[in-house]
């Protein structure tokens, strides 16, 4: 049996051997319009009844952090909700091809998660990339460094939204 260790370090190892006298490859410039996530962030939502749920009152604690190199931030974040408790596990990037950002989720429900964001002004709208029975977009508006107001909609046809959460997100 191999080790995924063993697996990452001949990977790590294999690859500078294939790139000898290229450059370092350098993190997207456009990363440096998300570090301000870096940190802990409290959140506080209103969900709105739907066929996701019964809504209520949703509360969460996000943490943010640099992976070593700066190419991804990853996220943990524990939730409370009147439809259960939870954790998810994100990993954001930038794929320069696309010119979006990435998110890639993993959450205590079983799901994962895919969607791509791309910021326009002060706000950064993430929506659905992955394998779902209806569309998705999360609205994040920047209202400061320290602050953000959220809104997650739902859509069947990608053209009709339902609002399913708004609330507001506050840096610690």
């Amino acid at each position: 049996m191999i080790h995924k260790p063993f697996l990452v370090l001949a990977f790590v190892c294999c690859g500078r051997a294939f790139c000898q006298g290229e450059h370092t490859p350098q993190p997207a410039p456009e990363l440096k319009e998300i570090n301000f996530l870096a940190g802990t962030w409290k959140t506080e939502a209103d969900v709105k009844p739907s066929p996701m749920g019964p809504g209520g009152k949703m509360t969460s604690v996000d943490r943010y952090e640099w992976q070593k190199g700066n190419f991804f931030l990853i996220g943990n974040v524990a939730y409370k909700s009147t439809m259960g408790d939870g954790v998810e596990l994100f990993v954001m990037g930038y794929d320069t091809a696309k010119k979006a950002f990435t998110y890639d989720a993993f959450n205590s429900s079983g799901e994962r998660i895919a969607g791509r964001g791309v910021k326009n002004g002060d706000t950064i709208v993430w929506t659905d990339t992955g394998d779902v029975p209806f569309k998705w977009r999360y609205i994040e508006k920047i209202v400061s460094p320290t602050s953000m107001s959220i809104k997650f909609e739902a859509s069947q046809d990608g053209s009709t939204w339902n609002t399913i959460m708004e609330g507001k997100s506050t840096k610690q």
